[in-house]
């Protein structure tokens, strides 16, 4: 009955969603879904990213599996990266989130 009400896509990531909330398991373990961590208006630790798309003073946009990720504010920086985490800090004003598809 799902199907008539849903796209196909949408269909697979209900059923996915239902068989991991079974299992009892993290998403970010199970589906590689990004974790995102925000400290105040200071510091922003995103695991599971896929790349770095912008990097500026003002603005940092991130790729993840889902979607894009863009941080603006005033001295932002990338304290550090690993191949799945990062940890950017300045004065983070605003965290915008699009899809995949989107160049925000």
């Amino acid at each position: 009955m799902c199907g008539i009400f849903m796209g196909r896509e949408q269909e697979h990531e209900h059923i996915r969603e239902k068989l991991i909330s079974a299992a009892g398991m993290p998403k970010d373990v199970v589906l590689g879904a990004s974790v995102i961590t925000v400290l105040g208006t200071s510091e922003v630790c995103i695991e599971n990213y896929r790349g770095i798309l912008e990097y500026t003073e003002n603005l940092i946009r991130v790729q993840t599996k889902e979607r894009r990720i863009k941080l603006s504010g005033k001295h932002l920086q990338i304290a550090y990266y690993t191949n799945d985490e990062m940890k950017i800090t300045g004065r983070i004003q605003t965290i915008e989130f699009g899809d995949r598809r989107e160049t925000l």
